[in-house]
């Protein structure tokens, strides 16, 4: 069993609006747009991250945002749910808030003891928020919600699969150990993690597999501290068949990719070097950043990406 994994990285999913993505996020959720650059392989499609003040790993949510692109399908060999963390005692104030900006699908429930509030997202997809008591990660609290009340970073995020069994014994494999189980749903936690260390699969063993589309999760990246760990859960898991990518300079963070049994992508992501390798922490996010091989096209992507604010 490997133990360099300490629970999600960030999560990466698909809209179709950019501006309406980022006010979501920035204006709705609070969270800090850490970092504005696009998509490697698309790169007059944005990529966009939202965090807390550094982008710390666990915290990060991002998004690739293709103009019109059809909404997705639910269903299996997905991630249906990514879920936040708030104070305890907050969840009251969120359901005002996601009220008054028009948010569908607020519904209040508890699962595994805990206190959450399930919402959809401007392209369907699906969020919760989870009252957790005493989480001591920081919030981002300037982008107009207290500390009382603001983000912390993940939670969770649950996969929805037909069968649970290869892609638990994968987890199980990468260092997360069986926590609970509620019906249909069985809840991993990697110890001594991040924060951000729970995974819940949910098995409907009858249900027809999504189809990817705005709104569904591209793909969700596990934390390892550096490229020495990273090389060493890539080396574990090649030796256990698994067909695992190159490892791929991300300029923010390097990263291994791999499909699980249950259809899902994974990625294992370093928490180094950061978003603030080429700005400055305070004015994260602003500026439009591009990767080496896409800076020639600078005068055209400026003029063809859609603005994001006013």
């Amino acid at each position: 069993m490997l133990d360099q994994i300490k629970g999600l990285h960030h999560v990466t999913s698909m809209a179709d609006d950019a501006r309406t993505n980022n006010r979501f996020f920035t204006n709705t959720l609070g969270l800090r747009r850490v970092k504005k650059t696009v998509n490697f392989d698309s790169p007059d499609v944005y990529h966009l991250y939202y965090g807390d003040e550094i982008g710390t790993p666990g915290t990060v949510m991002t998004y690739f945002p293709f103009p019109q692109m059809p909404r997705g399908r639910a269903g299996t060999g997905e991630v249906g749910t990514s879920v936040f963390s708030v104070p305890e005692g907050s969840l009251g104030f969120w359901r005002d808030r996601l009220a008054t900006r028009g948010v569908d699908g607020v519904k209040e429930e508890e699962t595994f003891g805990e206190k959450r509030l399930n919402f959809a997202g401007p392209d369907g997809d699906g969020f919760a928020l989870v009252e957790v008591r005493n989480d001591p990660r920081a919030p981002w609290t300037e982008g107009g919600i207290s500390e009382d009340y603001a983000i912390r970073g993940f939670h969770s995020v649950a996969m929805r699969l037909r069968d649970e069994g290869a892609t638990a014994e994968l987890l199980k494999f990468m260092g997360y150990e069986e926590l609970d189980r509620k019906d249909s749903v069985t809840r991993l936690i990697v110890p001594g993690g991040n924060g951000a260390g729970l995974i819940d699969i949910e098995t409907m063993a009858n249900v027809n597999r999504a189809q990817q589309g705005a709104g569904s999760v591209h793909h969700i990246a596990f934390a390892v501290e550096n490229r020495e760990k990273q090389l060493e859960v890539r080396k574990a898991l090649v030796d256990t068949g698994h067909h695992v990518t190159p490892v791929i300079d991300r300029d923010y963070f390097w990263a291994i990719y791999f499909r699980t049994p249950g259809g899902v992508l994974f990625e294992v992501a370093t928490n180094e070097p950061g978003f603030d390798r080429d700005e400055d922490v305070a004015h994260l996010g602003e500026a439009l950043k591009l990767p080496q091989q896409h800076k020639h096209l600078r005068p055209i992507l400026e003029s063809h990406l859609q603005k994001l604010e006013d």
